[in-house]
C-alpha cells in the first residue's frame, strides 16, 4: 500500500537519454576538432556547452534519485551509471581544454583515429542506454552494444600503443613527445570510461533478464 502512495520510477530513462546525447554531441565536435584541427575554440566550446548541460542532467537525476521510493532499476545501478555517464563527458573536454593548454598546432593520424573511435563507442553507449526503458526485449541488442564497446576499448589500446612506440621513435621534440602523450592518453580513457558504462548497463541487463 505504501509503495502505491510513493513516487515510483520518475523520468529516470529520460535523463539517461539526455545525458546520452550530450555525450555524443561532446564526442562528434571533439572528433571534428582533432580530425580537422581548424576552428579549435569554436569546437572547444561547444564541447563545454555540452559538458555543462550534462552536468545539470546528471544533478537532477541525483536529485531525483533522492526523492523517488521506488526506482525502475537498483538505486546504485543508478548512480553508477549517471556517473559513468558524466566521467565520459569530463574527459571530452579535458582533451579540448590540454589541446588549448599545450598550444598544440597540429595532430598526428593517430590522434585522429583514437578521437575517431570515441566518436564510435560514445554512439554505443547512447544506443545501449537508449534501450534500458524496455530492457527484457531489448537484452540481446543491449549486450551487442556493450560488446562493440568493449571492441573500441580494446582497439584503442591498440593505437595508443602503436602511437606511443611511433613518437618516441620519430619525434625529436620532447615538448611536443609529452603533449601529444597526454592527447593520446586522454583520449585512449575515453573508451575505457565508456567500457565503465557498459560494465554498469550489463549489470542492470543480467539482474533484470
Amino acid at each position: 500500500m505504501l509503495g502505491r502512495l510513493m513516487p515510483r520510477e520518475g523520468r529516470f530513462f529520460d535523463l539517461f537519454n539526455a545525458h546520452a546525447n550530450h555525450i555524443v554531441e561532446g564526442s562528434e565536435e571533439l572528433a571534428a576538432m582533432i580530425g580537422s584541427f581548424s576552428d579549435l575554440n569554436a569546437h572547444a566550446q561547444r564541447i563545454e556547452a555540452a559538458e555543462h548541460a550534462a552536468d545539470k542532467v546528471t544533478h537532477e537525476c541525483i536529485k531525483l534519485l533522492h526523492r523517488t521510493f521506488i526506482t525502475p532499476i537498483d538505486r546504485d545501478q543508478i548512480h553508477q551509471l549517471i556517473t559513468a555517464m558524466d566521467d565520459i563527458l569530463d574527459l571530452i573536454q579535458g582533451v579540448a581544454e590540454s589541446v588549448a593548454l599545450y598550444d598544440l598546432t597540429s595532430v598526428t593520424p593517430e590522434a585522429k583515429k583514437l578521437a575517431a573511435i570515441c566518436h564510435e563507442s560514445c554512439g554505443r553507449v547512447q544506443k545501449a542506454v537508449g534501450l534500458l526503458s524496455d530492457v527484457k526485449r531489448s537484452q540481446q541488442a543491449i549486450l551487442k552494444c556493450c560488446e562493440d564497446i568493449d571492441g573500441f576499448e580494446s582497439d584503442a589500446d591498440r593505437v595508443l600503443r602503436a602511437a606511443l612506440s611511433k613518437l618516441f621513435r620519430e619525434e625529436n621534440d620532447v615538448k611536443q613527445v609529452m603533449k601529444l602523450r597526454v592527447i593520446y592518453e586522454l583520449l585512449e580513457s575515453i573508451t575505457d570510461r565508456c567500457e565503465d558504462v557498459a560494465n554498469v548497463v550489463e549489470g542492470i541487463v543480467l539482474e533484470n533478464s
